[in-house]
């Protein structure tokens, strides 16, 4: 008995590692050929369960938060899952409006701001009626994906009354938006970044009984931690909520429209407090547990004054892991993980360290990371939002000649702006 040759099932035995190897640069080329399974030795075939869109035994579909940053490997031709298309959410007439002032930290919206979102559109889905999600915004701003983070309507103030440190002008502002609009609710994140404090003069503007440290928020009734988180309070949910963090979830599967909000002409007033800008702090000088941009050293650094003057070129905290603090180049209070510090960093950057779970849980709360290393297949390149493989020495020196540049051509510009202010006086 002959076989057909059609019949016969032929194996490609290096398109299957490259499709199991989600570092390999063509990964993403292999996987959009179809390849989403390969032969087993038995001759059945196997299912790749990492692939993107991939539906597990449960009936949940695999997605990719990281939307393709899971690795910075030269790949010109990798098609990221951020390229895909999302449906747009669209809102015409909208019945009532539910306004989110975020924090904004550092001119992007932080992880906590897009949980509020999705906690608003959550918020308004259980209540009668069309109703829009509205961001306000002070100040010029970095971002530049409102629409995937949930956006209906953006209200953007810009005015130099609003830069810096100006929570009276910003009270004032929502005081007049409350007056155009009157929101449903206003939500904001309990932070110290200033959620709470806008949250709390909006409330004494308005006569309001803000509720505050929420963790869940229904249209009836809000609970909210309290006696330091001991015990829940639950009670009829305000208009004026301030939320903390995984208070709901991100957007994630819509585009929104991002339609501008116009707002009248602002009352200006005399500010009792007066911003007279930040004041030049060493890095060094802030701890672990408070800093926003931590540059940390692992068991890959064997270059420790270059790693020092890196660090003091990019003003970021030094931090370590505890290998490195072990074999004494760096101190025990620099040490990161559950053994040492836990740190909320905004932008944590690790250089050699391979990601030892103590260390990992020491890093969960940090916004973004950025792996520098050898090795392609460790944890910490596997957790960062973004990773360099390369060896450190290269990477730091050139970070060093990009932030002298950068630091140069800064203080050029603000050179020639108080020249300008100076003739112009």
């Amino acid at each position: 008995m002959t076989t057909s040759s059609s019949a016969i099932v032929r194996r490609d035995p290096r398109k299957e590692w490259i499709a199991r190897n989600r570092l390999h640069p063509l990964h993403h080329e292999v996987i959009s050929e179809g390849l989403g399974h390969v032969i087993g030795p038995s001759g059945l075939p196997r299912k790749n369960p990492h692939q993107i869109g991939f539906i597990g035994p449960n009936g949940i579909k695999r997605i990719d938060r990281l939307k393709g940053n899971g690795a910075a490997v030269s790949q010109p031709h990798q098609a990221k899952s951020s390229d895909t298309v999302l449906p747009l959410h669209t809102v015409t007439a909208p019945d009532f409006y539910i306004f989110v002032v975020p924090d904004l930290v550092g001119g992007r919206l932080s992880v906590h701001d897009k949980d509020i979102l999705g906690l608003a559109h959550a918020l308004q889905a259980d209540m009668e009626g069309e109703g829009a999600v509205v961001a306000v915004c002070f100040g010029d701003t970095k971002e530049e994906h409102f629409d995937l983070a949930g956006v209906d309507r953006l209200i953007q103030l810009t005015s130099d009354e609003f830069d810096g440190f100006s929570p009276e002008a910003r009270a004032a502002a929502l005081t007049q938006m409350e007056e155009i609009w009157a929101p449903k609710h206003w939500l904001f994140p309990d932070s110290v970044h200033g959620g709470t404090d806008l949250a709390s003069r909006l409330a004494a503007s308005l006569g309001e009984r803000p509720a505050s440290q929420a963790w869940q928020v229904m249209p009836e009734k809000v609970v909210c931690r309290g006696a330091g988180g001991s015990l829940d309070i639950a009670r009829q949910t305000p208009r004026i909520v301030m939320v903390l963090e995984e208070c709901g979830n991100a957007i994630d599967e819509t585009r929104h429209q991002v339609l501008p909000l116009e707002m009248p002409a602002f009352h200006e007033h005399t500010p009792r407090i007066l911003d007279r800008g930040q004041v030049a702090v060493d890095p060094n000088e802030i701890p672990l547990a408070e800093a926003e941009f931590i540059l940390s050293a692992g068991n890959g650094i064997h270059n420790w004054p270059q790693f020092h003057q890196t660090a003091e070129a990019l003003g970021a905290t030094e931090g370590a892991s505890r290998v490195a603090v072990d074999d004494g180049f760096m101190p025990r209070f620099r040490q990161v993980g559950a053994s040492g510090t836990w740190v909320t960093a905004r932008v944590y950057m690790a250089v050699g360290i391979s990601g030892a779970i103590q260390h990992m849980q020491g890093i969960g709360q940090c916004d973004k990371i950025i792996a520098i290393n050898t090795d392609a297949g460790c944890d910490m390149v596997k957790r960062a939002n973004l990773s360099v493989i390369d060896d450190s020495d290269l990477v730091l020196s050139e970070l060093m000649l990009f932030a002298q540049a950068y630091a140069s051509e800064h203080g050029n510009q603000q050179g020639s702006k108080k020249q300008e202010n100076s003739d112009a006086a």
